[in-house]
């Protein structure tokens, strides 16, 4: 019996969009991360490219639990000398929703070029309007 390994054009994605209103930033995350990886497919294979692509709409609305609004902190160095920026949870949600979900479900995904290559299939939105529509992508309930 051998193992049956898919090739890169054999690979069928698909789109699905989830509405993040109202569920917690890890739970989506965790999901998210699992279909772009491919782990909800029986052709999952690790050191392949095997995940469809995520539509995340009402991103502003996503919840987190207790205190975290005021007390996550999202932090960046520019590599200088005291030159490390924060940010609170709730100005970042004003600011930029889309970028907090990106980097959650990015924190989730393998750290490697294969990585890299499946952020790229991650499209975050604010509200509920998308530019995806002609891929009629399939809706998915956490």
């Amino acid at each position: 019996m051998k193992t049956y390994l898919p090739k890169e054009n054999e690979i069928e994605k698909k789109w699905f969009i989830i509405d993040a209103e109202g569920i917690a930033l890890g739970r989506i995350a965790a999901k998210v991360a699992s279909v772009l990886r491919g782990k909800n497919k029986v052709i999952f294979t690790p050191h392949l490219d095997t995940g469809d692509f995520v539509i995340v709409v009402n991103a502003e609305k996503v919840l987190l639990t207790g205190k975290k609004l005021d007390q996550k902190y999202y932090r960046h160095h520019s590599g200088y000398m005291g030159g490390l920026k924060s940010t609170v949870y709730r100005e970042m949600l004003e600011k930029k929703p889309e970028f907090v979900m990106e980097l959650a479900v990015k924190g989730m995904l393998p750290k490697n070029r294969l990585g890299r290559k499946m952020i790229t299939k991650l499209k975050v939105f604010k509200g509920t309007e998308h530019n995806h529509e002609a891929q009629q992508p399939i809706e998915m309930k956490i």
